[in-house]
C-alpha cells in the first residue's frame, strides 16, 4: 500500500517497547521525517530493566542507564519529545491499561502518522518477535482503532481536555509482509549513531554496523533498490 506523502504529514508519534527498539527498526526513516520538518515523539512502553545482561551494568540501574541512553539516542538524530510509561520490562501485556496509556499518548500528540511494533509474530526473524514488542503492538493498533478516535472511550479523558483523534495511517515495523520500504543510506550514518548511544546493549557487539547494515541490504534488494542501498521495511495501515 502507498503511504501518505510526507507533505501531507504534520505530526508522527512512534511506540515502542523497549528503549533502542525505534533505532533498530525505523531511526533511518525517522531522522529523514526530522529532517524535513515533521514533528516526531516517542513513547516507549517498557522501562528496559531487563536488557543488557553483557554490559555487567546491575538490574536496579538499567531504568535509568536505558532511559538516558535513549534520550541520547533521540537527539542523534533530532527527536527530543520522548515518553516512558515505565511498564517492567519482559512483562508487558495488552492489556486495558496499556491500551488506555497509549490512548492518552495518541490524544496528546495527535499524530497524523504511527509507528509502531507487529503484534504478528514474524517466524522467519524470531528475534523481531519479543513478547513484549507482539503486545505494544496490539495495544497499540486497539489504540488507534477503535478508542483514539472514539468520543465514549474513556470519557474521562475528555474531562481533561483531550480531545478524540483519528490517527491517518499506521507503519508497522518487523512484519513479516512488508509492503513498503524507505531507502536510508543517506541517514545510515545517523542510525548507527543513535544505535551507538544504546551502549549498555550494543557494545558488546564488535560487528554491529556489519549486522545493521546486512538487514538494511536485505530490504533494499527485496525492494528491487539498487546494489549497495539500505533500506528499512515497513507495512502500511489505512485506518479509514
Amino acid at each position: 500500500m502507498q503511504p501518505i506523502a510526507d507533505s501531507e504529514i504534520k505530526r508522527i508519534l512512534v511506540i515502542s517497547a523497549h528503549p533502542d527498539d525505534s533505532d533498530f527498526g525505523a531511526s533511518g526513516t525517522i531522522a529523514q521525517w526530522v529532517a524535513q520538518g515533521i514533528e516526531v515523539s516517542y513513547c516507549f512502553c517498557t522501562n528496559g530493566d531487563q536488557g543488557g545482561e553483557e554490559s555487567g551494568i546491575p538490574v536496579e540501574e538499567m531504568p535509568a542507564v536505558r532511559q538516558r541512553e535513549q534520550r541520547a539516542a533521540g537527539a542523534a538524530i533530532g527527536v527530543t519529545d520522548i515518553t516512558f510509561l515505565n511498564y517492567r520490562d519482559g512483562s508487558l501485556e495488552p492489556t486495558l491499561g496499556l491500551r488506555k496509556d497509549l490512548v492518552r499518548m495518541i490524544r496528546i500528540a495527535q499524530p497524523d502518522r504511527m509507528v509502531c511494533q507487529s503484534p504478528e509474530r514474524n517466524w522467519d526473524r524470531i528475534g523481531a518477535s519479543h513478547p513484549d514488542h507482539l503486545a505494544a503492538g496490539e495495544s497499540s493498533i486497539q489504540a488507534v482503532y477503535p478508542d483514539a478516535r472514539n468520543p465514549f472511550a474513556f470519557p474521562e479523558f475528555m474531562a481533561e481536555g483531550l480531545q478524540p483523534w483519528r490517527v491517518k495511517e499506521v507503519w508497522v515495523t518487523a512484519h513479516h509482509q512488508p509492503d513498503h520500504y524507505v531507502d536510508i543510506t543517506e541517514t545510515f550514518a545517523l542510525k548507527m549513531a543513535a544505535l551507538h548511544c544504546h551502549a549498555s546493549q550494543t557494545a558488546h557487539n564488535p560487528e554491529l554496523e556489519n549486522m545493521v547494515r546486512s538487514w538494511g541490504e536485505r530490504n533494499a534488494a527485496a525492494a528491487g533498490f539498487a546494489e549497495g542501498r539500505i533500506a528499512e521495511a515497513f507495512k502500511i495501515v489505512n485506518t479509514n
